[in-house]
């Protein structure tokens, strides 16, 4: 059974996912270059993806590879086990998580590239 890619996400997340594409972050702005227009291994990938309450700062759909950056805010315990916690139920509907710090954009951007082309890699071997 295949999927919606979208997941189910309601009008009001679809409304804040536009939003959020009208005002990326600079972080989500270096990434973009690097994923738009299947310059990533010619696979399409989108931003601000809604998927069930959720919105992925990016998405891979033919490899439900999810992005996710992660800013300063996200050092606090409190919002570690959120992300953890939104990162088990995004995996729960079968999607491959990838997390990222703002500050691994900036300052390890080719660790971040290599880590998604692998990711890639690994997941068309898979599907053969």
């Amino acid at each position: 059974m295949k999927l919606n890619m979208h997941i189910f996400a309601s009008p009001r997340i679809f409304g804040y996912a536009k939003s959020l594409r009208a005002n990326p972050t600079p972080a989500e702005q270096i990434l973009w270059e690097h994923l738009r227009a299947r310059r990533m291994e010619g696979e399409k990938f989108r931003r601000q993806h809604p998927s069930k309450k959720f919105i992925l700062d990016f998405y891979c759909y033919k490899y439900r590879i999810g992005i996710e950056l992660d800013g300063e805010q996200h050092a606090s315990p409190v919002n570690q086990f959120y992300d953890n916690d939104r990162t088990e139920i995004l995996e729960g509907y079968t999607l491959h998580i990838l997390r990222f710090t703002n500050q691994d954009v900036y300052d390890r951007l080719d660790f971040v590239l290599e880590t998604i082309r692998q990711k890639i890699f690994y997941l068309r071997k898979l599907k053969g």
